[in-house]
């Protein structure tokens, strides 16, 4: 059994922009093993560190190649379009399609610090880009139209998922990041 819950829509830490990390020691090994365990358990391909209550930029996935773990992520391009069924740990059992980029090009660190830069195509490029939501306190709810969005947070509240939070808005509308 992990030592993390996964924080559920409602919950204000998944609002909040994760800090940058700026010591890579035991201590985020650790985070890094727990956070998988706690992805697999779900089970999830994965899984940023604001949804088991950590404001650090730090995620961590497996999509069939074995997990890994990115620091302090950042996308630095992006190509295309991709529309597909996104769900997310932190708003179980529902999913909705989403439009994305096909293509992006993601740098970090590693957990011995080394940079990572590398291109993601669909599957994987929906999931970093799924994850870095997360670390700027945004969830995939935001990035529904609409008519879609008041419909998913009707059905979230009858589910009783908690208090869900109305989307922020910016001068006369609704930004979605």
């Amino acid at each position: 059994m992990s030592g993390y819950d996964i924080r559920i829509i409602g919950d204000p830490i998944l609002r909040q922009t994760a800090r940058e990390i700026t010591d890579i020691d035991d201590s985020l090994v650790r985070l890094v093993d727990d956070m998988l365990e706690t992805m697999y358990e779900a089970p999830g391909i994965g899984l940023a560190a604001p949804q088991v209550g950590v404001q650090k930029r730090l995620f961590v996935w497996d999509v069939g190649a074995g997990p890994e773990a990115i620091i302090n992520p950042e996308i630095v391009e992006s190509d295309g379009e991709w529309l597909f069924e996104e769900g997310c740990l932190s708003v179980p059992g529902l999913s909705w399609e989403i439009l994305r980029p096909k293509i992006i090009h993601i740098v970090g660190r590693d957990l011995d610090g080394n940079e990572l830069s590398f291109e993601a195509d669909e599957l994987e490029s929906r999931l970093f880009q799924h994850e870095m939501d997360h670390l700027e306190g945004t969830l995939l709810i935001e990035r529904l139209d609409d008519d879609t969005r008041k419909e998913a947070l009707k059905t979230i509240r009858d589910l009783q998922f908690g208090a869900v939070e109305k989307p922020r808005a910016s001068g006369g509308g609704l930004t979605l990041p």
